[in-house]
């Protein structure tokens, strides 16, 4: 695999790099010694360094020349607040903390990148190391953004990537347009009459009227969305009642909306909220029914995503590039910063074979990133950097 040699070398260091960070991690805007541990190596490498960005975010600088390209290069930081099923040296040492989606891996990949940069300067311009915190549901982007993220630190172009358990080791996959998408939040509250479940004909009874309602909401995507966009409805909560003898006065549903296009996730929140009205009309009870937005969809622009399939074929080579990835349905907060400035987000394969290392899916308390990811994320910050000049290795 063409990976540049410089960062090749520098594998085993940042396998040690991530693995400490996998054995220390740290939740939403927590990040306190992840954060530390990254200002202080890129201040080694003579990289300007400014931390608590959005919080505990770290923002590098490094210049090249007063011309030529400013580029944005994220990774994010933040574990998940789960446990750790793993026993491997490097586990989890925090009860309950676990990075069970790569970041530390991610991070590693761009400390690499962020070294390797830093000795050669082979480009033209400024690169800004953007080391997020919070992306797992916080919002740590947005935090970022509204701490003048991209105006004290200018980018004309931003990029980031995620390991994919799901896709081979050596295979990269940019799309261009929706990449992943916008995830939101519902809650039904559903008031009626409670009493005696002998006698349902006394009551209103909020339990059947939540059935149909959770019915009621999956014809817009099956009858009422374009079957080739994108959409899901899931109710994920519900809750009533506490004995078998009552029908309860109250029942609660709650879940998540997904969707791709900013049309259709405006319809939803409109088409959700008529269907509770109607469904508590022909019931006879109150619905009081909330559509919370979470984060938007990731939309890769098109000349960025062009920019970053370039640079990933000279790392994996032409045959090990797709673009024939259906976009996900989960969400990522890196869509704020494409909303801001134009770019791509990137998914990098881990799995060294099927079912074996590597291939354990996100979130999974048995997950780990694949070592071996490293030096090709690395090279493919860099290569993104470089390829204005594009020079010989």
């Amino acid at each position: 695999m063409p990976i540049i040699p410089a960062i090749a070398a520098l594998h085993a260091e940042m396998a040690d790099w991530r693995r400490d960070l996998h054995a220390h991690p740290e939740t939403a805007f927590e990040e306190h010694r992840t954060a530390g541990m990254i200002a202080e190596k890129l201040t080694e490498w003579g990289i300007e360094v400014h931390c608590g960005i959005g919080g505990t975010g770290v923002v590098g600088v490094l210049r090249n020349g007063e011309q030529g390209r400013r580029i944005g290069l994220r990774a994010d930081m933040d574990a998940l607040a789960i446990a750790e099923g793993n026993t491997f040296s490097h586990a989890s040492r925090y009860s309950g903390k676990f990075h069970g989606c790569g970041h530390d891996g991610h991070v590693a990949m761009l400390l690499g990148a962020a070294r390797y940069l830093a000795a050669t300067r082979r480009f033209s311009g400024t690169v800004v190391f953007i080391f997020q915190p919070a992306e797992e549901g916080q919002g740590g982007a947005r935090k970022m953004l509204a701490d003048g993220l991209f105006d004290r630190f200018p980018c004309d172009e931003i990029y980031a990537m995620h390991n994919r358990p799901t896709m081979p080791l050596g295979q990269i996959a940019v799309l261009s347009g929706p990449v992943m998408a916008a995830a939101d939040e519902f809650r039904a509250h559903i008031t009626g009459r409670g009493g005696h479940a002998a006698n349902p004909h006394l009551c209103v009874d909020p339990v059947v009227a939540a059935a149909h309602l959770v019915t009621a909401w999956q014809p817009l995507v099956s009858r009422r969305t374009d079957p080739l966009d994108a959409v899901v409805i899931s109710v994920t909560e519900m809750h009533a009642g506490n004995t078998f003898n009552v029908i309860p006065a109250e029942a609660f549903l709650g879940g998540t909306a997904r969707s791709h296009r900013a049309e259709t996730r405006e319809r939803l929140s409109v088409e959700m909220a008529e269907v509770a009205h109607g469904i508590a009309r022909a019931f006879g009870v109150e619905i009081a029914f909330d559509y919370l937005r979470g984060y938007p969809a990731t939309v890769n622009h098109q000349t960025e995503a062009v920019i970053a399939a370039a640079a990933a074929r000279l790392v994996v080579g032409d045959g090990n590039v797709r673009s024939d990835l259906p976009p996900a349905m989960g969400a990522e907060d890196f869509a704020y910063m494409l909303e801001a400035r134009p770019g791509a987000y990137i998914w990098v394969g881990q799995a060294a074979e099927p079912g074996g290392r590597g291939a354990c899916s996100l979130h999974s308390p048995n997950y780990d990133f694949n070592d071996d990811v490293l030096p090709i994320g690395a090279s493919l910050f860099a290569t993104l950097v470089e390829m204005s000049r594009q020079p010989e290795r």
